[in-house]
């Protein structure tokens, strides 16, 4: 730590500028110069002020909504709504996307595979290095992200496993997905770095720090930088961060619109918003996405407190619902008349053990892979890459720009109803995956696959919103059983038991070790979840109150 410490000063720290002790590694140099901490500085000083007022906003909305009122359309006729315009032109390195993987940016392997050809030799057009949902935002793993994003934009990046000394990963420079980059959200703050004694915002971090591993090295190979950013609520959020990749831009000395965007549509307010938040991004957008679980998240936590909303269980909720096609097929229509691409959503499922559940698991990514191309869409997300070549099957053009889906009410009713089912299962289903998300989260893990799902940050917080929003409202299930505190409590129990018995029955013969960790592990995670599931409050997102973080 001495040496660290002796490094780290030698940076000459811009005024006001405090890294904490835990953030003083070795890593953190790799990333780090006095020009480099000196531009997030001034960074943080432009734009944390008109940050801080968009936070506010967004608290008086949610208050706003708490009363009674629902999320509108802004009025017509405005610029945005009925103005001639169409975005810039979209690069030729971005105008193929039809299928993109995700996942969590610290991984050098994962990363590796998502931007290589799997067993069978499909590649993905893109993949989206993830440092939101998908990874926990620990110190180490954001900066081992970094590094990452540095290693997949030079081409060069590669990784030795530690449990097989004869294997090493490594990228094919001249054979893989084009690298996009996902930030943290407005909401979330850098602790680690402190300016004027207060943290800096995580998404600023993110897109400043990858900037400078990124922009200069893609632009050299021919490449166009571009970012995935999340949880936008507000066209004036999108006109933040455009402003802000304005900044960057005239940093390196590049054109307006050098570096692309495409925003995750993933708030119930964003989608009465479509037009106008691509209105602010039109010198640079090359395209919106759909962002369906975190919508479903948003679509509880905003109407919360609606008693004539309350969500039906969590598996019913797909893009066939009402409100959820009409969403997809109002950013399609909207992205496609203004030129942008139209990115479809997540397919949240990862190959079985078996060979019944893996076809069971392939039908379903390509009933749903299908239907996206069949509405419009450009292309498509999955998180695995055995899933690659069935989901580039439905997409067989580059694009679908040409389809505007002029007959489509560009104005259709996107808020939910309370229709469907509240069952006894979907409440047990919540709560496992509350113990096994959070078990993976206490090991520092941002995504987890279970019972045949990768379950990210926006599934864990659909089942922690539901959770709570069924508990609010005393509902009553579909076999006459009251939601209360009590039963959530019991049904932690019971969920905790039968995954202890699982743990059991696959390690403790032949692993008795391993399987008295996984118990603690578990139990241990079954406890985080239930006392955050039943709080009195729902927290507007784990990662911003929970003692957990």
């Amino acid at each position: 730590m001495e040496q660290d410490l002796k490094e780290i000063n030698t940076l000459n720290l811009p005024k006001g500028l405090h890294i904490t002790d835990r953030a003083l590694s070795s890593k953190a140099k790799r990333i780090f110069t006095s020009e480099n901490l000196r531009q997030l500085v001034s960074l943080h000083h432009t734009f944390k002020e008109p940050r801080r007022e968009l936070l506010l906003a967004r608290k008086e909305r949610q208050q706003a909504f708490d009363n009674g009122a629902i999320p509108e359309y802004l009025p017509a006729g405005t610029e945005a709504a009925s103005g001639n315009w169409i975005v810039n032109p979209i690069p030729a390195d971005l105008r193929k996307r039809r299928v993109e993987i995700t996942g969590p940016v610290n991984s050098a392997k994962m990363v590796i595979n998502m931007l290589s050809r799997n067993e069978e030799g499909y590649r993905a057009d893109m993949a989206m290095l993830d440092f939101e949902d998908s990874m926990k935002p620990s110190w180490d793993n954001v900066l081992d992200g970094i590094l990452n994003v540095k290693g997949a934009s030079e081409g060069n990046l590669s990784f030795q496993d530690p449990g097989k000394p004869d294997k090493v990963y490594r990228l094919d420079p001249d054979d893989m997905a084009g690298v996009m980059v996902r930030v943290r959200g407005l909401h979330l703050e850098e602790s680690n770095i402190l300016i004027d004694g207060e943290p800096v915002s995580a998404g600023l971090f993110d897109i400043w720090m990858s900037s400078w591993v990124m922009v200069r090295q893609q632009i050299k190979r021919g490449k166009t930088p571009k970012f995935y950013v999340p949880k936008c609520e507000h066209y004036l959020e999108a006109r933040w961060w455009n402003q802000l990749l304005s900044a960057i831009e005239d940093y390196f000395k590049l054109s307006p619109g050098t570096i692309k965007t495409t925003f995750l549509i993933e708030t119930l307010t964003a989608a009465f918003q479509i037009e106008e938040i691509l209105f602010e991004l039109r010198e640079r957008a090359a395209g919106l996405n759909v962002g369906r679980w975190d919508k479903i998240f948003s679509d509880i936590k905003v109407l919360k407190t609606h008693r004539d909303r309350i969500m039906e269980d969590r598996a019913t909720i797909n893009m066939h619902k009402f409100w959820m096609d009409n969403y997809a097929k109002r950013l399609i229509k909207i992205c496609h008349s203004r030129g942008a691409f139209a990115i479809g959503g997540m397919s949240a499922f990862t190959p079985g053990k078996t060979e019944e559940i893996r076809k069971d698991q392939t039908s379903r990514v390509i009933a749903d892979k299908g239907y996206e191309a069949a509405i419009g869409h450009d292309g498509c997300w999955v998180s695995h890459p055995y899933f690659i070549g069935y989901a580039l099957k439905e997409f067989t053009n580059d694009n679908q720009l040409s389809r505007t889906l002029d007959e489509f009410d560009k104005y259709p009713d996107l808020i939910p109803d309370s229709n469907g089912a509240c069952t006894i299962k979907g409440l047990k289903t919540n709560i496992r995956v509350g113990i096994a998300y959070i078990q993976g989260w206490n090991k520092d893990i941002g995504c987890v696959a279970w019972d045949g799902l990768m379950e990210d940050l926006a599934t864990l917080e659909i089942s922690r919103a539901q959770t709570w929003q069924w508990m609010h409202h005393k509902i009553v299930l579909d076999d006459e059983t009251p939601v209360t505190p009590q039963l959530i409590k019991s049904l932690f129990e019971e969920e905790l038991q039968k995954i202890i018995l699982e743990i059991k029955d696959e390690y403790e013969k032949s692993n008795p070790e391993l399987c008295k960790k996984l118990i603690n592990e578990f139990s241990v995670a079954a406890a985080d979840a239930e006392r955050i599931f039943t709080a009195k409050e729902l927290a507007d997102f784990l990662t911003t109150t929970s003692d957990l973080v």
